[in-house]
């Protein structure tokens, strides 16, 4: 029998939580001459993870006969890998969970090629930012009935990417915060006001 499995991190891959180490996005950060060397080898090293991914998805595009052009980039420290097309839906699937599938498939070739694990990023058609716009609208109704009535409200389990999602708006504004509770699938995030 063999171990496919990936080695997890102490933290999530999808970095469910934010991190207030990381800079906002369009703040630039500052760079010493002694990480300059370092972070440029980091970079080269995520971009090599998301061509590793771009020739893994073209295989399965050329296996399921879809047409899709595929971009890899590195993106707020991370490898990306972008589908666009026509036809893609199916690789989406429902909710993204056949996208979320593919993601880790994705991820564990990086990982037999490369030895360590990645936090790739794979979007197909556009889902994620689609996606990341609704989550958004359902973090602020949620805040708003947070803040109407003073009680915790608990969303719709989610994935870890749409919990990122949420997570990122709430908090943002002032006077709640939010957490996940529940174990995989049925993680979910409760919006509560801050005491």
């Amino acid at each position: 029998m063999t171990d496919t499995s990936i080695p997890r991190a102490e933290q999530p891959l999808d970095d469910e939580e934010p991190t207030a180490a990381a800079p906002d996005e369009g703040e630039p950060e500052e760079i010493d001459a002694e990480s300059a060397p370092s972070r440029a080898a980091g970079e080269s090293e995520l971009f090599r993870q998301s061509e590793i991914a771009a020739d893994y998805v073209e295989g399965l595009l050329d296996i399921l006969d879809y047409d899709g052009d595929i971009d890899e980039l590195v993106s707020g420290g991370r490898p990306v890998v972008e589908v666009v097309g026509g036809r893609l839906q199916s690789l989406v699937g429902q909710r993204g969970a056949t996208l979320e599938a593919l993601q880790e498939l994705t991820r564990l070739a990086i990982f037999r090629q490369t030895g360590s694990p990645s936090r790739l990023l794979l979007d197909v058609g556009g889902y994620r930012a689609s996606r990341r716009k609704e989550l958004a609208a359902v973090a602020r109704n949620a805040v708003e009935k947070v803040k109407e009535h003073g009680e915790p409200v608990r969303l719709e389990p989610m994935s870890a990417f749409e919990r990122k999602c949420v997570h990122d708006v709430v908090n943002a504004i002032d006077g709640v915060e939010s957490e996940s509770e529940g174990v995989e699938p049925n993680r979910r995030i409760v919006v509560r006001p801050v005491d």
